[in-house]
């Protein structure tokens, strides 16, 4: 009897590694895993560090899933072509993330799908299944793994984090993520990564794109004071679904 397929999309971040290590762990003996990343050019190098690190604990190789059209999976090419985010999304999310999965899915039969979704993001776990695939396996979810949990797990199992959480990021996505409203966020990029800012803030202008909130008011990077404020930086969802 052919065994059926689990695809865990593993996105760099402490949840996809644990959600990895525990469908390999429940699913090897009876089923066939994929584990599939989308790489990002302008993620932090780093990451790729953390990547093998993972691949290691798991125990499983992990596999690699671009646009045939963007073989640089690089966001900053996707910008030049006039968007970058807005009501109905981000172009990279959309080119690099969720169109490189649509390709990887034509080439691979896939039965189940597994992400980074722990029980604190239980809404996005729903809005995927309602709104892209239905066959998931919540498996952080239904051990009421929290993202705290996480990285709780990888420290207990030695694995350094990525370096951009260190650097007070909520996330492992790419630097100068354009879903991001906050001036709290875009200020912590301008102090860790001004070069990353700066060229945010260059092509943003040129292509009229309002990247910052600012007391309720849309606003061009270049606008945006060194001293504005807004809250906790929240964690923005950039796997193979986007959520804004």
């Amino acid at each position: 009897m052919k065994r059926k397929v689990i695809a865990v999309w593993f996105s760099c971040g402490v949840a996809s590694a644990v959600a990895a290590k525990l469908t390999v762990d429940k699913y090897k003996d009876t089923h066939d895993i994929l584990i599939v990343n989308n790489p990002i050019k302008e993620e932090h190098e780093d990451n790729k560090r953390f990547l093998k690190d993972v691949e290691k604990w798991i125990d499983y190789p992990i596999l690699e899933a671009k646009n045939s059209k963007y073989p640089n999976a690089s966001v900053v090419e996707i910008f030049d072509k006039g968007y970058m985010a807005g009501h109905k999304g981000a172009a990279c999310t959309l080119r690099l993330k969720k169109q490189a999965r649509y390709q990887f899915e034509k080439d691979n039969h896939i039965d189940y799908h597994v992400l980074g979704f722990t029980i604190d993001e239980w809404k996005r776990q729903k809005k995927f299944n309602e709104g892209e695939r239905a066959n998931t396996l919540p498996v952080l979810i239904e051990n009421l793994i929290t993202k705290e949990d996480c990285f709780n797990i990888l420290k207990k199992a030695g694995i350094e984090l990525p370096k951009i959480y260190k650097l007070g990021y909520p996330n492992a996505n790419c630097i100068g993520c354009v879903k991001s409203q906050s001036p709290t966020y875009w200020n912590l990029v301008r102090d860790t990564f001004p070069d990353v800012y700066n060229e945010r803030a260059e092509q943003s202008r040129k292509i009229g794109c309002k990247l910052v909130k600012r007391k309720g008011k849309r606003i061009y990077l270049d606008e945006l004071k060194p001293t504005d404020k807004g809250g906790k930086i929240k964690s923005v969802e950039c796997g193979i679904f986007c959520d804004t």
